[in-house]
């Protein structure tokens, strides 16, 4: 059999993603509506939903992804997949919600989810300048995950939301959920191949893919969360889903991805990649501890600054290309 030329090789590679995006965001969907209505079963708030269940349930394209990306030899996707998602979260997500409906963030209520996210990210910062997370960073990380649930856990019963009927789905929720993180590894693994086979065939370092195609990919569960609940009003979902995310896909995405295997980490990041998104996070901090409001101007800002990111990523690699 004759081998596949270059574009016969990228249009598969572009199948794989399409397809392997498309399971992660419908596990992802599945996996966090059956995750929430166990919450809601249980009595607890919406606080704790938005900041953990829901948090975890969107990072859970992240998570698998950078697992299978590390185990499979690419640890460039797996941890440029974090620094990606957390650009996207906040200039993508953020910002197109914002646009659909302004922001209302509670300040008070936000300010400990706030600080852990900066300790988190400044954790982060350090293993990127080190070049490499061992796995005992990895478990101390994911220490400091169950100490945010069980924080969380222990706010949430202070003030408890009455539960409302809606809509359930039919079935088991905990089959459900088991189902929605099946759909996810599989997911995660068409598309970590196919990104990487469809990167090899257009000359794209494994770098530049964790940070625009996969990180991109996983944040649609963001996304999605976040647009249905801008329509909705709910300001809290969105601040706390997005937050909550963030710090999930450090302390537990980077965390369990190191935990495995010992996550080395490439110098590249330093230099463009861990600026942006330390920025990215200042900004976003200060939205949430002094502002208040991110309005549809901000909104649209943090779109076009999203969409600049990625395009001075594939500047940098076409640049790079025609000097060779």
């Amino acid at each position: 059999m004759n081998g596949l030329s270059e574009y016969q090789l990228a249009l598969i590679a572009l199948g794989a993603i399409g397809f392997g995006i498309w399971l992660l965001v419908k596990g992802g969907d599945l996996t966090i509506d059956s995750a929430v209505r166990i919450a809601e079963n249980s009595g607890l708030s919406k606080l704790f939903i938005a900041a953990t269940i829901v948090a975890f349930g969107t990072s859970a394209p992240e998570l698998f992804t950078s697992v299978n990306a590390n185990l499979s030899g690419f640890p460039g996707i797996s941890v440029g997949n974090v620094i990606g998602s957390n650009i996207a979260n906040v200039l993508m997500v953020i910002g197109v919600a914002a646009v659909i409906a302004p922001v209302i963030i509670d300040r008070k209520a936000v300010r400990v989810d706030t600080f852990v996210m900066i300790v988190a990210t400044i954790a982060m910062a350090v293993a990127v300048w080190a070049e490499i997370l061992p796995r005992w960073g990895g478990f101390a990380m994911i220490a400091a995950i169950v100490g945010y649930v069980v924080y969380q856990y222990n706010a949430s019963r202070i003030d408890v939301d009455e539960e409302e009927d809606g809509d359930e789905l039919p079935g088991n929720p905990f089959l459900l959920v088991a189902v929605g993180i099946g759909v996810l590894v599989l997911g995660s693994e068409i598309l970590v191949q196919g990104a990487v086979a469809g990167g090899y065939a257009l000359g794209v370092p494994e770098a530049v893919i964790g940070m625009t195609v996969i990180a991109f990919g996983t944040s649609l569960p963001e996304l999605t969360t976040c647009v249905a609940a801008a329509r909705k009003g709910q300001s809290d979902m969105i601040v706390g889903g997005i937050v909550g995310s963030n710090i999930f896909n450090i302390l537990s995405v980077m965390a369990v991805s190191a935990a495995v295997k010992p996550l080395i980490i490439d110098p590249s990041f330093v230099y463009f990649d861990l600026p942006v998104v330390l920025a990215v996070t200042a900004v976003f901090a200060v939205f949430l501890l002094f502002v208040g409001r991110i309005g549809r101007i901000a909104g649209i800002a943090l779109a076009v600054s999203y969409l600049l990111f990625n395009i001075a990523q594939y500047g940098g690699v076409a640049e790079a290309l025609t000097s060779n």
